[in-house]
């Protein structure tokens, strides 16, 4: 488990978890909020909810990348 922390929070996993949260958090924002930015309704708990759809982007992405780097260290170990 302490592997896979240091893993989720090396620089390069935070930098590419950022570059997939900006790409795909604004397609989903278009696809799930469109609406509300046509009849321009911003609301508080509207911000929050465009927050969390950077935030789970972010996360799997970071995730996966963790738990990639965490298997490629096992391996290495195992030889």
């Amino acid at each position: 488990m302490r592997i896979f922390f240091k893993n989720f929070f090396r620089q390069e996993t935070i930098i590419r978890a950022v570059k997939v949260a900006l790409v795909v958090g604004p397609i989903l924002i278009i696809i799930n909020h469109y609406d509300t930015f046509l009849r321009y309704e911003l609301s508080l708990i509207l911000c929050f909810k465009i927050l969390l759809t950077f935030l789970v982007p972010f996360c799997v992405s970071a995730y996966s990348s963790a738990r990639a780097y965490s298997a490629d260290e096992e391996r290495q170990y195992k030889q």
